[in-house]
C-alpha cells in the first residue's frame, strides 16, 4: 500500500512541478487525503523532488552541456548563466532567511487552496490584458528581466502558489513570449529546486531509512517521467494556447478544497 502512495505522488509531483498548479500544494493535499504526511513523507518528497529536476536536466541535456563547454567564448551561453544567477538569487536568500517559518506556518492546506484560487485569479488578469512581446526568445532576455522574475519566483515559496506559475506570468508580465517564459522557468528551476532540495536533504538527513529505498525508487522513477512528459506537452501546448485552462483549473481544485472545509465534509487539517 505504501508503494502504491509513492507511485501515485510520484506521478502527482512529475505532472504538477513544471505546471503553473503548484507541485507543493498537490502533494501537501495528496498526502493528506492518503495519510501520508509523516516523517517518512518529507523525505520521499525530498527524493521525488530530486528526481523531478533530473528530468529537466536530462531534456536539456545538450543546451546545457553547450552551456558548460562554452561559457567562456559564447556570448549567449555566458548571458543565459548570468541570468540563471539572477533569476535564482531573490528565491535563494528569501528561502534561506526564512525556511523555518515558511515550513510551520504556511504548509497547511488552507493556504493551499488559498494560493491556488488567488494564482489561478492572477493568471486570467495576466491572459486578459494586452500581452506585448519584446523577448521572443530565451536567448533576448536581458538580466534585469531575470532578477525580476526571480522576485516573482521568490513568491512560489507560499505553497499553493506554484514556481513555475509565479516565473512563467512574471515572464509574461515583462513582456517574453509564451515559450521563451516557460523555457526560462524550466532552465530556472534546475538551481532553485537542486539547492532547495539540497538545503531540505541537509536539515532532513536523520530521517533517511535504507529501508525506505524501493519507496524512493519508485516515486523517483515515476516522478522522473512524468515529468519529462509533462514538459514536452507545456511547450508543445504553449505554442498554440495560452494558460487560462491553468487558472480555472486552480480556481476550481482551490475552491473545491476550501468549500469541503468549510461544510465539513473534510477535515483539511493543518500539516505539522
Amino acid at each position: 500500500m505504501l508503494l502504491f502512495k509513492a507511485l501515485i505522488l510520484g506521478v502527482l509531483e512529475g505532472m504538477t512541478e513544471f505546471l503553473p498548479v503548484s507541485s507543493t500544494g498537490h502533494l501537501i493535499l495528496a498526502g493528506q487525503l492518503l495519510g501520508f504526511n509523516n516523517d517518512k513523507a518529507k523525505v520521499f518528497m525530498i527524493a521525488i523532488q530530486l528526481a523531478a529536476i533530473l528530468a529537466v536536466v536530462w531534456e536539456y541535456r545538450a543546451r546545457l552541456g553547450h552551456v558548460a563547454v562554452t561559457l567562456h567564448t559564447e556570448a549567449t551561453s555566458r548571458r543565459l548563466a548570468i541570468n540563471l544567477m539572477a533569476g535564482f538569487l531573490p528565491a535563494a536568500i528569501l528561502g534561506f532567511l526564512f525556511y523555518k517559518q515558511i515550513k510551520t506556518y504556511l504548509f497547511n492546506p488552507m493556504v493551499v487552496a488559498s494560493a491556488l484560487v488567488i494564482g489561478g485569479i492572477l493568471i486570467l488578469w495576466a491572459e486578459r490584458r494586452r500581452h506585448v512581446v519584446s523577448t521572443q526568445t530565451l536567448d533576448d532576455i536581458h538580466w534585469r528581466r531575470a532578477l525580476a522574475i526571480g522576485f516573482a519566483q521568490a513568491l512560489a515559496m507560499i505553497p499553493g502558489t506554484s514556481r513555475s506559475g509565479a516565473t512563467i506570468i512574471g515572464g509574461l508580465f515583462l513582456g517574453l513570449s509564451r515559450k521563451a517564459a516557460a523555457e526560462f522557468s524550466f532552465f530556472l528551476a534546475i538551481p532553485t529546486m537542486l539547492a532547495a532540495t539540497a538545503y531540505d536533504f541537509l536539515k532532513n538527513w536523520r530521517l533517511f531509512d535504507a529501508g525506505d529505498l524501493p519507496l524512493f525508487l519508485v516515486g523517483g522513477m515515476a516522478a522522473f517521467v512524468s515529468a519529462l512528459i509533462a514538459v514536452r506537452t507545456l511547450i508543445k501546448f504553449v505554442s498554440k494556447h495560452d494558460y487560462t485552462v491553468f487558472a480555472w483549473y486552480r480556481i476550481v481544485f482551490g475552491g473545491i478544497v476550501l468549500l469541503t472545509a468549510y461544510a465539513g465534509l473534510v477535515d483539511w487539517t493543518t500539516i505539522h
